[in-house]
């Protein structure tokens, strides 16, 4: 059984919590995050701390417990150091570059694709490592955007080529048997 939810989530210096009622508002150096979670969960702050209580052991509040702590922990960690996911570009000729803002990928298409960020979101291309890093506050938004940019060319698995996460493993296969 977890205990996610018991944990209580230590603010650091230079994050502000706001509560009112079910709506919880975080503000820090890197932006500000607000989120309305369910009814049923208690959301106090005592002793620079955030403590979820749950009303019963019923399985329904139980993960609802360890979830809202989650996205709390997630809201805080975002505002105060923020997130970030590294995408890899693999083949021959495939490329990316940092437009302004926007993220332009050249990967085997006869046109470029141009990825522009929304709020709170920013690229940018490591050409000598060939790594695209997707960086925000918001960690579901960032995950979002990295699924978004590897989707444009998801690696095949003969030659490997594609848009992968850093930690990803591809799986290879061998490809057609030559004439003997």
């Amino acid at each position: 059984m977890s205990r996610v939810g018991r944990t209580p989530v230590v603010i650091p210096k230079g994050v502000e919590i706001d509560i009112k009622g079910s709506n919880v508002l975080v503000k820090g150096p890197k932006g500000e995050m607000q989120r309305t979670f369910p009814a049923a969960m208690t959301i106090v702050v005592e002793n620079g701390q955030v403590i979820v209580q749950r009303p019963s052991d019923e399985s329904g509040h139980r993960s609802l417990h360890g979830m809202t702590r989650t996205l709390i922990s997630n809201m805080v960690l975002g505002v105060s150091t923020g997130f970030e996911r590294i995408l890899e570009v693999n083949g021959v000729g495939y490329r990316a570059e940092v437009q302004g803002k926007d993220l332009v990928l050249h990967v085997g298409y006869s046109h470029p694709v141009v990825i522009e960020p929304p709020k709170g979101i920013s690229f940018d291309w490591d050409a000598r490592s060939r790594q695209i890093k997707v960086m925000g506050y918001d960690k579901e938004l960032v995950g979002q955007m990295a699924a978004n940019i590897r989707q444009v060319r998801p690696p095949e698995p003969y030659k490997g080529k594609g848009i992968k996460y850093l930690e990803e493993k591809i799986r290879r296969k061998a490809g057609k048997a030559g004439k003997v």
